[in-house]
């Protein structure tokens, strides 16, 4: 083969050189020229014609509207173009069907046939899945050293600040105390009131070692792009809302950064959180 190669290759060579110059330089030129913008213009294109059709990945979605943990998932699928079919499973996480599928009873939730059981919870888990599967990177570094930081990040809002934002919070928007807590038990109202405010007063000291260590200066936990941690942490501090936490500057700062950066993909769900935190304040502020 590299023989032929080399011979069809000095054949064509020849002959072009034996063409006279003036031949060279006058109509067949132009036409290879006019050739070279029709055909050519026409290949280019075609590659962001196929680029737009490309299908979505499907993602089918059981949640909650008003939990910031499901928002985390929702807004992550919508940032990271997933075709997601949602289902609201208010009232049905104890079925039968959905205990079925998922015996912790938990949303948010995904199907995936490529899962060992067919389902996922946990939200931090459910996005460290998808991003591994589908190659995200700009959410979830694959770098060793970032993508540790990106964990970190979020186990230290699971194992430590989610803890008192759920302490400070739950009482207020009416959800279930966790067991062991003191809002679960036959305590004095007065002691379920002093456990919530040292939970109020314990948030800010989480708080500020994400701003200060896992931001350290960048716009988000993840450099210039919001990664999966810093869905989970906005998410998070929804939630103080309901109880008139106030944030600090850099904190509401960088909520309004993400919520800008990802667009639609996190004002929709977000606003299904703050339209519930708005119903439970009024219903705070009705007469009996």
């Amino acid at each position: 083969m590299a023989k032929t190669v080399t011979k069809s290759a000095k054949k064509p060579a020849a002959k072009a050189a034996a063409k006279p110059a003036s031949k060279a330089a006058a109509k067949p030129a132009p036409k290879a020229a006019a050739k070279a913008s029709a055909k050519p213009a026409t290949k280019m294109s075609a590659p962001k014609a196929k680029a737009k059709s490309a299908k979505k990945p499907a993602l089918k979605l059981s949640m909650l509207k008003p939990s910031v943990n499901n928002m985390t998932v929702r807004v992550f699928a919508r940032a990271a173009g997933f075709d997601a079919a949602e289902t609201d499973a208010w009232g049905n996480t104890r079925s039968p069907e959905y205990m079925a599928r998922n015996p912790a009873h938990l949303t948010p939730m995904i199907e995936d046939k490529g899962l060992p059981r067919g389902v996922l919870w946990e939200s931090c888990a459910i996005m460290q899945y998808l991003a591994n599967k589908h190659g995200l990177e700009k959410f979830y570094p694959k770098a060793p050293a970032k993508r540790a930081m990106v964990d970190s990040a979020m186990f230290y809002l699971i194992g430590t600040l989610y803890p008192y934002v759920a302490r400070a919070t739950y009482p207020a928007l009416g959800f279930p105390h966790y067991a062991g807590e003191v809002g679960h038990s036959d305590a004095h109202p007065d002691k379920k009131s002093e456990a919530q405010k040292a939970a109020m007063a314990a948030i800010a000291e989480p708080l500020e070692v994400f701003h200060s260590f896992f931001r350290d200066g960048k716009p988000f936990i993840g450099g210039k792009h919001p990664s999966i941690a810093d869905i989970r942490l906005a998410a998070t501090l929804e939630f103080l809302a309901v109880i008139d936490y106030t944030l600090p500057k850099w904190a509401k700062e960088y909520v309004a950064a993400i919520e800008k950066k990802l667009g639609k993909a996190y004002a929709e769900p977000a606003g299904d959180v703050r339209g519930y935190i708005a119903y439970v304040r009024s219903q705070a502020k009705a007469p009996a």
